[in-house]
């Protein structure tokens, strides 16, 4: 996929909603004094109350069950990566054979979940990086991307957190990410735009030379589904 606009190292600012030059995830201080069982305990309660107040009867089979599948849902499986308790173990490995060009994993698939509105974004995401004399195995990069896309995201965010992880990782600055999404709160809400898709991107370290980007997203772009 090749995306159609790319925000390239663009910090966030006041004006996009979140705070200056802020990657974190804003989280309260109390974020995880509440056990995951009491979580989910008081996410159904609340959630059975929207259903209420939109006209539901959750005495229907079909229904009864949904608070409880929507709260665990959401904490056990697609906002887990707040909890920095799951984030991935990484192993880190000798480069022995020296290899000093460019490693790519590419189109690594993520879902996520808008955070104004709480429904999916979902697409590709590429990853690149030179070694600094250590090597990570390509199943914990994957890892990494599931981590920060579980969580209520905006695009910007997760493709800086995701680059300054591994930046952390590898003690590298030869970081490059590119993600592609589609968002479905462009698509099945507001304005209905089922086409578009969203391209965001990282550079840093010998990535910011044309020559090494230019290699870099033409291996992503070749042979890539639209």
């Amino acid at each position: 996929m090749k995306p159609k606009e790319t925000l390239s190292n663009t910090p966030l600012t006041e004006d996009d909603g979140h705070n200056l030059f802020s990657y974190d995830t804003p989280l309260r201080v109390d974020a995880f004094e509440k056990d995951d069982d009491l979580k989910i305990e008081l996410i159904e309660k609340h959630f059975r109350e929207i259903m209420h107040v939109l006209g539901m009867d959750l005495s229907d089979d079909s229904l009864k069950g949904t608070p409880h599948r929507v709260a665990k849902m959401y904490v056990k499986e697609v906002f887990s990566g707040l909890n920095p308790s799951r984030k991935p173990t990484t192993k880190l490995f000798d480069n022995k054979y020296n290899y000093d060009q460019m490693l790519v994993e590419k189109d690594i698939t993520f879902y996520s979940h808008c955070e104004h509105h709480f429904v999916p974004i979902f697409g590709k995401a590429h990853v690149a990086y030179f070694s600094s004399g250590k090597v990570i195995g390509l199943s914990k990069i994957n890892r990494i991307v599931q981590y920060f896309s579980k969580r209520p995201q905006v695009q910007e965010r997760l493709t800086v957190q995701i680059a300054e992880e591994l930046k952390k990782l590898l003690n590298t600055e030869d970081v490059a990410v590119v993600m592609d999404a589609k968002h479905m709160c462009v698509s099945s809400r507001g304005v209905g735009d089922t086409n578009s898709q969203t391209g965001t991107a990282h550079f840093s370290g010998k990535f910011n030379d044309q020559a090494v980007r230019s290699e870099f997203l033409n291996y992503v772009n070749s042979n890539a589904s639209s």
